[in-house]
């Protein structure tokens, strides 16, 4: 009877590690790899404004540079305008670097587009780390005359449009 109450203890505490294990391995560390970009539309000045939201290191390893480097800010800039493209009611538009800041684990760009009368089409074509992480997911949000519409960028999805 004391052997097989043993024997059945250490089943159920083998069986306990071998669940444990499992649980500990679930909490290992995965990277999350995405962007976040603002689109606000300033009537007055008939300007869309974008401010984006990327990761330090992702940013500083698809461009290759250190971010607290001088030289980082231009690599930046030179990196957005040629993984973002902007088209209004299907006219590509000419997008304008006007700053950015490295926050600890954040970078903020901060870019615009002028001329902007009325958006009936916003066509949107953003590649912005795509090539150096296969998993990124790029969101875009876009605020428009009171009117909220969202975006979603992959690889396989780089341009979407949406109407207003």
């Amino acid at each position: 009877m004391i052997v097989n109450l043993l024997s059945k203890m250490k089943k159920i505490l083998s069986i306990s590690g071998i669940l444990a294990l499992f649980v500990l391995l679930s909490f290992t560390y995965v990277d999350f790899f995405s962007s976040m970009t603002k689109v606000d539309y300033i009537d007055g000045s008939k300007t869309l404004k974008f401010t984006t939201k990327m990761n330090t290191n992702h940013i500083s390893d698809a461009i290759k540079i250190n971010p607290n480097t001088a030289g980082f800010e231009a690599e930046v800039k030179k990196y957005v305008n040629n993984n973002f493209d902007v088209y209004v009611n299907g006219s590509p538009k000419t997008i304008t670097f006007t700053g950015s800041q490295v926050s600890g684990e954040t970078v903020w760009v901060y870019f615009e587009t002028g001329g902007v009368s009325d958006i009936n089409t916003l066509r949107i074509k953003n590649t912005i780390l795509l090539s150096a992480f296969p998993k990124q997911i790029n969101l875009v949000n876009i605020a428009y005359q009171g009117i909220q519409k969202t975006m979603n960028f992959q690889r396989g999805k780089e341009v979407n449009e949406v109407s207003f």
